[in-house]
C-alpha cells in the first residue's frame, strides 16, 4: 500500500479512496506474443463525489452499471510505474443526467469520456508540446491517435477554464497553407500576449466571421488595431464586423511586393541584354550590409551596365526605408516614393505604386502605430515546425489543437513541478 502514492491523480486524488494494489498480466497477442504484468490499483471516488454527471457534476440518479460486461468495472491508464503499465479501476455507473444525457458517472481522478488519468494527460500534453510525437509514443506505449485525443481533451479543458479572446485590443490576422492542395488556416494572434487566440480551417470571410461571432459584438467593439496582409476578404470583414479598428497593411508583405517587381525587372532586362550573372538575383534581393564580395561586385556591374535594374533595386530600398523609419518621416518618404515609381518608366513598379496608392490609407496606420504581423508570421512559422516534426496531420483540428497547446498557453505543467 506504500506504493500508492506513486498513483497521485492531480486534481482528484483527494477525493479518491485507495481499495487494493494487485498484480496482473495483459496479453495482446498482435503486439505482445508474451505475457506482460500490469500494475492495477484498485479505488472508488469518496461519497461526496460518487453519482455525479461527468461533465456538469450535478447529481444525477442512476442509469444502470454499464462497463463491457455489465458490472461498470473500468480502468483508467495511469503514469508507468518503472517499466511496468499501471491502471486505476474503479466500479463505476452510468447516470442520467437531465442535461447530458446518459453518461458515465463522474470520477475524480479522470477527464470525462477520458480513459487516462489527469497526470497520465497532463504528462503526455507537455511531451507533446516539447518533443517529438514519435519519441512521445515510444516512450507512454500509446498510438499517435491516443495523443491527438489527449491533446485535443486538454486544449478543451483549458478553454473551458481560460478565455482566450478576453481583453483583445490589438490583433492580427494571417493565414498559412498546412497540407497541399490550397488547404488554409486562418490564425489570430494577439499583439499585447504574443499568444494565438483563434484558428479555423479555410481562409474567406466565412472563417474569419466564424472567431468574430465567438468573439461577440461587445468585445468586438473593444478593438482598436487589426494588422494584416492586402486580403481583401479580411478588410471587408473587419470593416464590417468592427469598423472602429484601424487595419495596418503588414510591411513585409509591402516590400514583398517589390522584391516580385524586381525579379520581374531582372528577368526582363537581363534576357534582353543576354546576360548571365548568377549573383545578380541576390546582390538586388539581400540588404546591403549582408552582402558578400561578389555580391558587391555584381551590384557595381549592374549599377554601371543596367541602368533600370539598378533604378528597381534603388526603389526597392527606399520602400523598405519607408517601413524602417515610420511615422510622419515615413509618411513623407512613402509620398517620395510614390511619385518616383510613377515617373520611373519601369512597368513593373508604376503597377505596384497603384497598388500602393489603392492601400495608401492602410499603410499609414502601419507607419503611425508600428503594428506588423510579425506575430503573426512566427506564429505559422512555428506551425510549419508542428507539421515537420508530426510528419503532417491528417485533419487540421489535430494541427489547430497543438498551435493552441503550444501557442496559444494552455499547456499544463508538467505534473509534480511547479
Amino acid at each position: 500500500m506504500r506504493m500508492s502514492r506513486v498513483f497521485a491523480t492531480g486534481p482528484g486524488d483527494q477525493n479518491m479512496v485507495i481499495e487494493d494494489v494487485t498484480i496482473e498480466t495483459e496479453t495482446s497477442r498482435e503486439k505482445h506474443p508474451k505475457a506482460t504484468e500490469v500494475l492495477v490499483l484498485s479505488v472508488r471516488p469518496k461519497a461526496s463525489q460518487a453519482g455525479r454527471c461527468s461533465r456538469c457534476q450535478k447529481r444525477c440518479p442512476g442509469y444502470d452499471a454499464g462497463g463491457r460486461d455489465g458490472d461498470g468495472i473500468r480502468r483508467w491508464r495511469t503514469l508507468d510505474v518503472g517499466t511496468t503499465k499501471a491502471y486505476l479501476q474503479a466500479a463505476v455507473p452510468r447516470v442520467e443526467c437531465p442535461q447530458d444525457g446518459v453518461v458515465v458517472a463522474h470520477v475524480p481522478w479522470a477527464r470525462p469520456g477520458a480513459k487516462h488519468t489527469w497526470l497520465f494527460e497532463d504528462t503526455c500534453a507537455w511531451l507533446a508540446a516539447h518533443t517529438a510525437l514519435s519519441v512521445l509514443t515510444v516512450l507512454l506505449r500509446i498510438a499517435w491517435r491516443t495523443v491527438a485525443a489527449i491533446v485535443t481533451r486538454v486544449v478543451a479543458d483549458g478553454r473551458d477554464t481560460n478565455d482566450l479572446l478576453a481583453g483583445l485590443s490589438r490583433i492580427g490576422i494571417d493565414e498559412i497553407a498546412y497540407r497541399t492542395g490550397h488547404r488554409y488556416l486562418t490564425c489570430v494572434v494577439d499583439h499585447t500576449t504574443g499568444r494565438l487566440v483563434w484558428a479555423g480551417e479555410g481562409r474567406n470571410q466565412d472563417t474569419l466571421g466564424r472567431f468574430f461571432d465567438q468573439l461577440g459584438a461587445e468585445r468586438a467593439k473593444l478593438l482598436t488595431h487589426v494588422s494584416c496582409d492586402g486580403a481583401e476578404w479580411i478588410h471587408a470583414l473587419v470593416r464590417t464586423r468592427a469598423p472602429q479598428a484601424l487595419i495596418c497593411l503588414d510591411g513585409f508583405h509591402v516590400v514583398a511586393w517589390a522584391m516580385k517587381a524586381l525579379d520581374k525587372v531582372r528577368v526582363r532586362t537581363m534576357t534582353k541584354a543576354a546576360i548571365t550573372d548568377r549573383h545578380a538575383m541576390w546582390a538586388t534581393r539581400k540588404n546591403p550590409p549582408d552582402l558578400t564580395t561578389e555580391q558587391r561586385t555584381s551590384l557595381a556591374e549592374i549599377a554601371d551596365t543596367n541602368k533600370t535594374l539598378y533604378r528597381a533595386y534603388l526603389l526597392k530600398e527606399q520602400l523598405r526605408e519607408v517601413f524602417r523609419v515610420k511615422g510622419t518621416h515615413g509618411r513623407q518618404l512613402l509620398a517620395g516614393w510614390l511619385s518616383w515609381a510613377s515617373h520611373s518608366r519601369i512597368p513593373e513598379f508604376a503597377a505596384l505604386a497603384r497598388s500602393i496608392r489603392r492601400y495608401r490609407d492602410l499603410i499609414w496606420n502601419t507607419l503611425d502605430h508600428g503594428l506588423s504581423n510579425a506575430r503573426s508570421e512566427a506564429t505559422n512559422t512555428h506551425l510549419r515546425a508542428l507539421t515537420k516534426r508530426a510528419y503532417g496531420f491528417h485533419s487540421p483540428d489535430a494541427l489547430i489543437a497543438m498551435a493552441m497547446l503550444t501557442r496559444g498557453g494552455l499547456c499544463p505543467a508538467l505534473p509534480g513541478r511547479k
